[in-house]
Parts: C-alpha cells; structure tokens; sequence
C-alpha cells in the first residue's frame, strides 16, 4: 500500500501524539525516577508525558535514522509483547529493514556469527523445500526438517538477510527488552526506544517519551520509524554522488560522511 512518507522537518505533531495517547504513562506508583524531566504532571494516579518533548526529541531521532540508513546503514526493530509484533512486522518490512518479534536469542548481537548460521540453514532448508529436495526424502525425516524450519523461522526469520550487526535499533519497550538493550549497549549500536514512564532513559541513546503499551501509540511511532528509513533509502544515491563528485579523481575512499539532506528545502540537523 502506497502512503504519503512524513514531512521530515516535523515528522510527528503535538496534535497527532495527543490523538494517539501517546501523553498517557504508567501508573504514578510504578514510574521511574529518571523519567521525571519527560513527564509534564500526573492525572488519575497515571504520570502525563510532556508531548512537546517527545515530538522534540522525535524529531532528533528521526534525523538520525534517516541519516543512518542513507549511509548504508540497516535498523534492526525490536517488539516481543503481543500488541506490537504485528506493527513491527508491517512497519519494518515496509522500511526494508529487520525485525525481532518473538523472544529475543541471547547473543543475537553478540554473538552474531552463531546467528548467522542460523540464517544460513534457515535458506537451506527454504531451498530444500522449493526445490523439491523433501519430496524425495523420507516422511519422517521431511517433518523433522520442517520442524526446524518452521522454528527458525519463527524467532530469526525477520533477520534475514542481515550480513553484520546492524547500526542501529529501535525498541518498542526497553524495560521489556532488556537482553536486547544490553547487548546493543556492550557493542555500541545506537538504540532509538519508545522509552515509557517506568523506564531507565540512561539505557538509551535516543529517548522517545511515550505510551508503549496502546496499540494506537504503538503503530504511529513505529510507523514514522519506518518512514525515517525509507526516507533515508531514498537519500542513499545523493550520497553516493556526493562522495563522487568529493572523491579527487582516480581515488577511492571509504564510506561518505553523514550529511543530513532534506528533498523538501527543510534545514538538516546533525
């Protein structure tokens, strides 16, 4: 389904994270101290998050990706709780980019040369069953295979195609996904996070102040997420031509350095 990318000098209004909830916190009695400079007041027992911040800081994060993704880099999507891991699908397939939905495997970053093993029988046996090749093997043996495709599949399936560690993350719910953080942490991949009232805002590099339990919430931020990546893909040739027309002729080089380049007249911001 075609859609209209987000205007990337305010890719999320005040107006739209009202409408979303996104304002809507944890319980006051469950809240974590350090998020106090993103929480505007308290109604009902529930902490209000200050929408002015998170559209703020939205935007810093979007710049970011965009301009991580335009030089090449991948952003790896993490949401194991249920009313996120469909978004997470959609959302990051629609970007070209990679996702974690189901339980987070110790060492999906760390040790990622393991993972990648993984990867590699998961093509096998896709490429046993396309072909023909458990057609000629014996009942028992075909569903011992699919049992283990189905299972590879299941929890690295949305790796795919993913060579190395990726050069970012972003985190549905960083309290929930705690292995994943500190595995990204220890390597030193950015993590971008919906990082809620009861959360530790230390653990991530860029904070975006918000409900990450509502559905609604959930799916616009991940959704302008995913447009900060394909905005991004879209950027990848003009950097690949400026770090031609940089380039003293006859000499190579390594990768561009990070411009941030607005198609819509805007003012980039590093």
């Amino acid at each position: 389904m075609n859609r209209t990318i987000r205007n990337a000098e305010e890719p999320l209004s005040v107006k739209e994270l009202f409408e979303a909830g996104v304002h809507f916190g944890h319980q006051t009695k469950r809240w974590n101290p350090k998020m106090r400079p993103y929480i505007y007041g308290a109604r009902s027992g529930i902490h209000i998050v200050d929408l002015d911040q998170t559209a703020r800081l939205f935007k810093r994060a979007f710049d970011f990706l965009s301009e991580t993704v335009a030089r090449g880099g991948s952003v790896l999507f993490v949401g194991t709780k249920r009313q996120a891991q469909e978004i997470v699908r959609e959302e990051a397939r629609r970007a070209g980019m990679y996702f974690v939905t189901n339980r987070w495997l110790g060492g999906t970053l760390t040790n990622f040369r393991t993972i990648k093993g993984g990867l590699d029988r998961l093509r096998t046996l896709e490429r046993m069953k396309e072909d023909g090749t458990y057609s000629q093997l014996p009942k028992k043996e075909t569903v011992q295979l699919e049992k283990e495709r189905t299972r590879l599949e299941k929890y690295i399936g949305g790796l795919k195609g993913m060579g190395a560690v990726p050069q970012a993350i972003f985190v549905i719910d960083p309290a929930q996904e705690t292995i994943a953080v500190s595995e990204a942490k220890r390597l030193g991949v950015p993590i971008v996070a919906i990082t809620d009232t009861n959360c530790d805002p230390d653990m991530v590099d860029y904070v975006i102040p918000g409900n990450d339990d509502a559905i609604r919430s959930v799916r616009l931020i991940c959704g302008a997420v995913a447009d900060a990546c394909v905005y991004g893909a879209a950027r990848r040739r003009d950097y690949q031509n400026q770090r031609n027309d940089a380039q003293p002729q006859g000499q190579g080089g390594d990768r561009p350095q990070a411009q941030v380049i607005y198609n819509r007249g805007g003012r980039g911001e590093n």
